[in-house]
């Protein structure tokens, strides 16, 4: 039916589903590199523990029903798998209804993961990444033309990606409104990336222009989607580019990548060439997705007056499936970096002569002559996670303690998640942190002494502590 498919549309569709299935691909490998350490039978925040206190009702998740170590790296090898074969075509290479399932598949076993990933799956990108991944479902294949009311319900995504980032921005902090954010923001990120120095040493008019660029492309651009082509197609394009500028200047996981994802489905049409005459959608096919468009716009009456809501809230899910979701993001800039140096020592008792070393993460910055290195769309979850230690212990609570235990072991999935353990051989006795301030050297600095941050020691975050210590606490 004519006004069921959008044949102008397929480049669109094609973009996205196979830059989805490449985003789906790094977060099964992250899941499966990374979860031993995290979410283990013997990591710092165990599954099994979570299960057992949270029923299934609340967080559906197919390790409600059985959980082991084994099971878990074969459920997300698996995924990854799926999403490989996905983003090279296969679900263009089989009928309809298996095209669809390929897709259902890689929902709900990602969701089944993030629904049990507590504090280590607590960022917006992973219902971004579930709420995408559910309409794609209804995207179809190669074998129609992509549906009208999925196409639209893609920019109904993306509205509220941006203009709930830029809202929540507006009603937050004062240097958003006065420009001076991004004085600050580059070096203060979580996770700077390998261009972030240079971005931080722009000057402060071009800073400015950041911020006010950023402001339409937020505010304005995503209202635009709503309007013909090729004006939404414009404004999705002058997304593109802000989301672009984010890649080049921090890591921030897949968020800007499954943004873009977003953007191209609705700037495709511009430069789309005639599509392939596609057969005539089936009556069921019709029938499904008029009733996943009903059910996406009735669950989002909730995000959508969260929008005009004075208490915004971001990054909230309303439901266990996560299907429509409120986002945004740095309502509030950090002015200082702080960041927690992890270190450990040979000596039982301390002294004058008390040696520590310190632990390197991958990607949190630690060692002084280190450029920042860049792992997006990878996430390192537990390097996002210290640096919102840094800003208050409540954000470590649950993990910095078992963190530390698994150090004082020398538990290899742990030191897995780190770039260097300076204690190859036998344990430390003693752990401590402490909380030191960073900041990006100056040109002048970096010439003369070849280090990219300067730091000063400021608190003590975790006085220094021994293997039967920490159990004693426990």
């Amino acid at each position: 039916m004519e006004w069921f498919s959008d044949p102008g549309s397929w480049l669109g569709r094609l973009v996205f589903q196979r830059l989805l299935a490449v985003l789906y691909l790094v977060a099964f490998v992250s899941a499966a590199r990374q979860f031993r350490a995290l979410l283990g039978s013997r990591g710092m925040l165990p599954i099994p523990d979570f299960t057992a206190r949270v029923p299934f009702r609340l967080s559906p998740s197919v390790f409600q029903l059985c959980y082991s170590d084994r099971f878990f790296a074969g459920w997300a090898w698996s995924g990854a798998a799926l999403a490989a074969a996905v983003a090279a075509g296969a679900a263009d290479a089989v009928p309809l209804w298996a095209a669809m399932s390929m897709w259902a598949v890689l929902w709900a076993m990602y969701l089944s993961i993030v629904n049990v990933g507590q504090t280590w799956y607590g960022f917006g990108w992973e219902t971004l990444l579930l709420e995408a991944g559910a309409l794609a479902v209804f995207l179809g294949n190669a074998d129609t033309a992509p549906p009208v009311l999925i196409m639209w319900l893609l920019r109904w995504l993306l509205f509220r990606v941006e203009f709930g980032a830029g809202l929540i921005k507006m009603r937050g902090d004062r240097c958003w409104r006065d420009l001076t954010c991004l004085y600050y923001h580059h070096e203060t990120q979580p996770m700077p990336g390998p261009l972030s120095w240079f971005f931080h040493h722009l000057p402060k008019p071009l800073h400015r222009v950041e911020t006010a660029a950023n402001h339409v492309a937020q505010l304005l651009l995503p209202i635009l989607l709503f309007t013909p082509q090729p004006v939404a197609g414009w404004a999705a394009l002058g997304m593109t580019a802000t989301q672009l500028w984010l890649v080049l200047s921090g890591n921030f996981a897949w968020l800007n990548w499954i943004t873009i994802a977003l953007t191209l489905s609705a700037a495709a049409p511009l430069w789309a060439g005639p599509p392939a005459a596609p057969g005539a959608p089936p009556v069921w096919f019709e029938a499904v997705v008029g009733a996943a468009a009903v059910g996406v716009l009735a669950l989002s009456y909730r995000p959508a007056r969260n929008l005009v809501s004075r208490g915004q809230l971001m990054n909230t899910s309303y439901e266990p499936l996560h299907l429509v979701n409120s986002y945004g993001a740095f309502g509030s800039i950090t002015r200082v970096r702080r960041e927690i140096v992890v270190e450990g020592t040979e000596d039982a008792v301390s002294g004058p002569g008390t040696t520590w070393h310190a632990y390197e993460f991958h990607g949190k910055p630690g060692e002084l002559r280190r450029l920042p290195r860049q792992f997006a769309p990878f996430h390192l979850r537990l390097d996002w996670l210290m640096w919102f230690a840094a800003l208050s212990p409540a954000y470590a609570r649950a993990w910095f303690l078992p963190f530390v235990a698994r150090l004082l072991e020398n538990d290899r999935d742990t030191l897995r998640l780190l770039r260097r353990n300076p204690f190859p051989d036998l344990p430390p006795a003693r752990v401590r942190a402490r909380v030191f301030r960073y900041r990006f050297t100056t040109w002048r600095e970096l010439r003369e002494s070849g280090e990219w941050w300067h730091r000063t020691a400021e608190r003590e975050f975790l006085p220094p502590v021994s293997r039967s210590a920490l159990y004693g606490r426990r």
